[in-house]
């Protein structure tokens, strides 16, 4: 029998879930409380623009608010990470039995869902894609990629490999028995490029040009990756090819001038950056539409956590800080603003 899925959030990430699945014929209803998102949803249906872009198509409903009548099989949060317990709590009565909720946020959301509907009843899958929403209910892939999706303790599943079955529509989809190995290498790199992206306010490509800007990332990915092994997590290579117990930084690289392994990951970064140059941060976009920025479910989690292994996280700290500056208006976003943070930090990277 077919699932019903719900899509909870239909911004850039939860626009082009909606518009695929829809595409290869599944039965997708989207909960959205953005009335000119759910407007657009229910006249024109989900567009998605590009040449190998899914038609548009209508949504099986479009909810508003919880139904308590509906039940679903999978529910997909993907909500901003400041949402998603509020998105979790509202949809949990939706949830089928034997139903997953799924996270798609960036950071450890799976941890807080949890504790909302229990740990057999979450999923998380990484994302290795970006996407934008150009206006309400027109969304745009920017790069390419797929997921990584599994369990908060164990093998995958029967349900998680449907879901991956269902998910291969949208981009290919790893299956790991390792969720937080692969949550917290994608935590270090969110917390420098979506961070960095909304301090700057600028494009992936243009940022990482900048040696500086590349310098504050690889500082950035340090100071968690040293959290995370402290927390006896098993990093996970991401995408299967970049590896954050290599691209941190050795104490001797964080004090020399130049040296060769340096220069290899100032190179990786530039690539990342051509890769991904059209990528523009999600937390920048929820700040300009008045939303509260992620930052703390990113950078936060490592400030939070460093304290209880005795490790401090000074970079983290100052781009956290500016997040906030800017999400209060007292700052505006800028290359400018991006060299002030390495100028500032130079003495405890």
């Amino acid at each position: 029998m077919q699932p019903r899925i719900l899509v909870v959030g239909c911004g850039a990430i939860g626009g082009v879930l909606a518009g695929t699945l829809l595409e290869i014929g599944q039965e997708v209803s989207v909960l959205t409380t953005n009335p000119a998102i759910a407007k657009a949803l229910g006249e024109h249906g989900v567009r998605v623009a590009g040449p190998d872009a899914p038609a548009p198509m209508k949504p099986a409903r479009v909810l508003s608010e919880p139904d308590a009548g509906a039940e679903f099989d999978f529910i997909l949060l993907a909500t901003q990470p400041p949402q998603v317990e509020d998105a979790a709590k509202s949809a949990v009565g939706m949830l089928a039995a034997e139903g997953k909720m799924v996270c798609f946020q960036n950071g450890l959301s799976e941890e807080r869902v949890a504790k909302i509907c229990g740990k057999e009843r979450v999923l998380g899958a990484v994302v290795a894609w970006g996407a934008s929403m150009l206006k309400p209910g027109e969304y745009e892939r920017t790069s390419a990629g797929g997921f990584t999706l599994g369990r908060l303790e164990g093998a995958p599943d029967e349900l998680t490999e449907e879901l991956s079955r269902l998910l291969e529509a949208i981009g290919p989809v790893t299956l790991t028995d390792n969720l937080l190995g692969a949550r917290w290498s994608k935590l270090a790199i969110n917390a420098a490029i979506s961070t960095l992206g909304t301090i700057g306010g600028d494009r992936l490509g243009a940022l990482m040009r900048h040696r500086y800007v590349r310098r504050l990332a690889l500082d950035i990915m340090t100071e968690t990756v040293q959290v995370a092994q402290a927390e006896g997590v098993a990093l996970e290579k991401v995408s299967g090819t970049l590896d954050l117990n290599w691209i941190s930084l050795t104490e001797a690289e964080r004090t020399a001038a130049g040296s060769p392994g340096l220069l290899a990951k100032h190179t990786l970064l530039l690539a990342v950056g051509a890769r991904y140059r059209r990528l523009r941060s999600s937390m920048l976009a929820a700040i300009e539409r008045g939303r509260p920025p992620a930052v703390d479910f990113l950078n936060g989690e490592v400030l939070g956590r460093a304290p209880r292994h005795g490790l401090t996280a000074p970079i983290n700290q100052a781009a956290r800080d500016l997040v906030w500056a800017i999400s209060r208006k007292e700052v505006t976003p800028s290359h400018e603003l991006l060299r002030d943070l390495y100028d500032r930090t130079r003495g405890a990277a």
